[in-house]
């Protein structure tokens, strides 16, 4: 399988996904949660998705991504229902930290108190 099509499947897949997590009623499913990628086999068996929920806690992240695994199934048939490839893939869940670590990130670098020089000031003025 090409690359450009392996690609499209991907983000087809990913678009899908998060149209059906949307639409799911689970209470155990942070309303903040995010489909960052999703990465398909070429033979269209296995899928593993990674999953951003915004949430300080990390119980409730980790309860997120426990809930879509175990809802699996069913978002699987989902899947298979809207989309239209040769093979419905096996779907696994994890979690992806990289949003939150790159918020964390940015607030230290706005917590820091750094002071201008006036030459250096000048020259961003300019």
């Amino acid at each position: 399988m090409s690359a450009i099509r392996s690609d499209r499947i991907n983000e087809e897949v990913k678009k899908t996904l998060s149209a059906i997590i949307r639409e799911m009623k689970d209470p155990r499913i942070s309303p903040m949660t995010t489909l960052t990628g999703a990465e398909v086999t070429k033979d269209l068996k296995y899928a593993k998705i990674s999953v951003s929920v915004y949430d300080k806690d990390d119980a409730v992240r980790q309860g997120t991504v426990d809930a879509l695994n175990h809802a699996a199934g069913f978002i699987a048939h989902e899947l298979g229902q809207r989309m239209l490839i040769r093979r419905v893939p096996s779907l696994k869940f994890r979690l992806d930290d990289s949003i939150a670590y790159s918020i964390h990130i940015s607030e230290i670098l706005n917590s820091l108190d750094i002071k201008k020089e006036d030459g250096q000031q000048e020259e961003l003025e300019e």
